[in-house]
């Protein structure tokens, strides 16, 4: 069914009727009863809470029963936040905010630990050009310029095999 069509069969029901598919749609499907909740309850702060957190277990996960479990490391888990934001419609500032936050609790893990696969930084020059891209389509740059190029430093300090790339990025946008 196309948009038009969709649009015609809408226009046919009266508002009783509307009422009735919006919410079986919403009791039939997670993500309309997601996306409902979130508009008529934006709790953006919560979810950036939530968000960080699930993040930062990624590299530093928490103890439990006295045993260490392993940093896992994937970067999927932020890219999944990041995309469900996006479709919700959460404000540009938060998802930028959790873009960069990846990257530097990666780099907080990286100071701390020796990473050895290059998938790892690998990821997280895309996540960077991603969240420059990201920024600069926004319209909203110049609030984390200072952000951007303190990652990009910190590639410099830890010596990461791809800090030229970080520095390239930087270049071609300006904010080295």
């Amino acid at each position: 069914m196309s948009k038009r069509d969709l649009k015609k069969y809408l226009n046919e029901l009266n508002k009783e009727q509307l009422e009735e598919q919006i919410i079986e749609l919403y009791e039939k499907f997670s993500p309309v009863k997601v996306y409902y909740n979130f508009v008529f309850n934006p709790k953006e702060d919560s979810l950036l809470q939530e968000c960080k957190l699930k993040i930062s277990n990624e590299y530093f996960p928490i103890k439990t029963s006295g045993r260490g479990k392993k940093p896992k490391m994937r970067r999927s888990v932020a890219q999944k936040y990041i995309k469900h934001f996006i479709v919700l419609g959460v404000d540009p500032f938060v998802i930028a905010d959790i873009m960069l936050y990846n990257i530097e609790i990666a780099q907080t893990f990286s100071a701390e630990h020796l990473v050895k696969q290059e998938l790892f930084y690998k990821s997280m020059l895309n996540s960077y050009e991603q969240a420059v891209l990201y920024t600069i389509a926004n319209g909203i740059v110049a609030n984390f310029k200072q952000r951007m190029i303190q990652i990009q430093q910190e590639t410099v300090s830890q010596r990461w095999k791809n800090h030229a790339d970080f520095l390239l990025i930087s270049e071609r946008f300006d904010f080295s």
